[in-house]
């Protein structure tokens, strides 16, 4: 079987992502070689792939459902949001620059060849493309130059299944919407239609499923219950933000700032029973935790001023001298030097006071660094000394430089792994750079994914748990990337439960010739 299907939704965070990955992997696990595809994404959570190319974090979350290794070519356009108007625009995997939403709508229609190159590239490598869109194809001020929704669909020639939820109420004026508000062209490639983030008994939902499809005239293909398993999500819908559970033994607060990025960085400590994570937004939230995580940032001069204005920064310090655990991850990492410098204006020009709890400096330039890196933590002092010679591997991604004001206080030490083969050199003494700083109990620096290996969050929980004397001897820490498989299984089972496989298996072998009505 060769072909493809396409996820739309009727509006944002209808659950395209999700379903999508369940696709990938429900079709991984019948046989077929399955890769996802989004021509255009809308996120702050990204990634580097092992040639050392940007892409959005749902399309890495797919790929590996799909059992395959992540490639730009799965999300060709990333748009990284640095205020209301404006987004770092990245094509294939780097940046191109920064535009306003004006002028990136001007020139939309000019990266169709990059999109048709890169799907391409992976239809000719795979069995099945899994298409996801992006927000609603029925936004008729932008349907004119779509490249996301069913324009891409036409270009790809792609079935369409249609997902709304139920959850925020009025999913079937939200699918039959939709449906009326496209063209006919448009409305004849919806071959099917989800109820998703369903909570309650079917049955009763039936009389609604006929009437709904009398009036589309297209098939509901399934109802797929609400669940919540442990999965990568578009970053600024998130339910994980609105969690305000402190139960665990261990309390750590992460700073939810307004332009937060890749704060997957912190899911291997949610998976751990023994920690309670907090998104805090407010120094009303802030409490009295454990540990502080100040994570990544699109703009960090923006969310360090938003700090300081609405309080957040004083309870970090507050914190900080008592002898509380802060730790900061890339733009977060920034923030804690004594400055942040943005000469060539890659943020906003001028130069701002950092938290001044490490003894670094940051200078801004137009130069990104995009890298996958493997190495160890240095001799640690403080809270975290256990950590010392603890193995890391992740990732850069930031703008700039960070220049330590105080020689040899490094944090971790390793090498770049980018463009170099699979296997995971066991002598690093090559090329060997120095990154972070500590200071007593504060911590930084820009490796993304530093605690999904094994060893760096359990010595980060365990530490925190012998400061409040505990015996952390009985901490149960699974393989992050073996937890992660068994989430996609359980998300295939959800799948396969609720979703009619067998119409959808003719719909991707039919492709458009698949009937479009009842």
């Amino acid at each position: 079987m060769k072909g493809s299907i396409m996820i739309q939704g009727t509006m944002s965070n209808a659950g395209k992502s999700v379903l999508a990955g369940g696709l990938c992997r429900v079709l991984k696990q019948d046989g077929y070689s399955v890769a996802p595809f989004k021509s255009q994404n809308m996120a702050l959570n990204s990634f580097i792939t092992k040639e050392g190319l940007e892409m959005g974090r749902a399309q890495v979350m797919q790929a590996e459902a799909a059992g395959i290794e992540p490639a730009a070519a799965m999300n060709p356009i990333l748009l990284k949001p640095t205020n209301d108007t404006g987004s770092q625009v990245i094509i294939n995997g780097k940046p191109v620059g920064t535009m306003s939403a004006v002028e990136y709508y001007r020139h939309k229609k000019d990266y169709i060849p990059y999109i048709m190159e890169a799907y391409e590239g992976l239809k000719s490598k795979y069995d099945v493309i899994v298409i996801e869109g992006a927000g609603s194809p029925a936004e008729i001020n932008l349907k004119q130059d779509d490249i996301v929704n069913m324009g891409l669909a036409e270009l790809v020639d792609a079935p369409v299944l249609l997902a709304g939820d139920i959850d925020r109420g009025g999913v079937f004026a939200q699918l039959i919407g939709t449906v009326m508000l496209l063209e006919e062209k448009e409305r004849q490639r919806i071959k099917g239609m989800i109820i998703n983030k369903f909570r309650g008994d079917v049955s009763i939902l039936k009389p609604g499923l006929a009437m709904l499809e009398e009036r589309a005239n297209i098939p509901v293909v399934g109802v797929v219950p609400y669940f919540y398993l442990d999965i990568d999500e578009e970053d600024s819908l998130t339910e994980r933000f609105q969690k305000k559970d402190n139960a665990g033994l261990v309390d750590v607060a992460v700073i939810r700032l307004p332009r937060i990025s890749n704060f997957t960085d912190i899911a291997p400590l949610e998976a751990l029973g023994e920690v309670s994570v907090r998104y805090v937004g407010s120094p009303a939230e802030f409490g009295a935790p454990d540990a502080v995580i100040l994570p990544g940032s699109k703009n960090t001069i923006q969310d360090l001023l938003w700090m300081r204005q609405n309080g957040l920064e004083a309870k970090i310090l507050r914190h900080a001298s008592v002898g509380g655990l802060v730790f900061g991850i890339c733009g977060g990492y920034q923030m804690l030097g004594e400055e942040v410098s943005d000469p060539a204006g890659v943020e906003q020009k001028g130069s701002v006071r950092g938290l001044g709890l490490l003894p670094i400096r940051t200078v801004f330039d137009t130069e990104k660094t995009r890298t996958r890196v493997q190495g160890r933590f240095l001799k640690m002092e403080g809270i975290l000394r256990e950590l010392s010679g603890t193995e890391l591997e992740g990732y850069e991604i930031h703008m700039g430089e960070t220049f330590a004001l105080t020689p040899g206080r490094s944090l971790v030490e390793f090498a770049d792994i980018t463009d170099k083969s699979n296997d995971i050199p066991e002598d690093l003494s090559g090329g060997v750079r120095a990154d972070g700083a500590q200071n007593g109990n504060v911590y930084g620096c820009y490796v993304h994914g530093i605690f999904d290996a094994l060893g760096c969050a359990k010595g980060f929980v365990s530490a925190l748990l012998k400061k409040k004397g505990y015996d952390p001897s009985a901490i149960e820490v699974t393989d992050w990337k073996a937890y992660k498989e068994e989430q996609y299984d359980r998300l295939a089972d959800i799948i396969r439960e609720s979703l009619d496989m067998e119409k959808i298996y003719q719909i991707i072998e039919k492709g458009n010739d698949a009937p479009c009505g009842l």
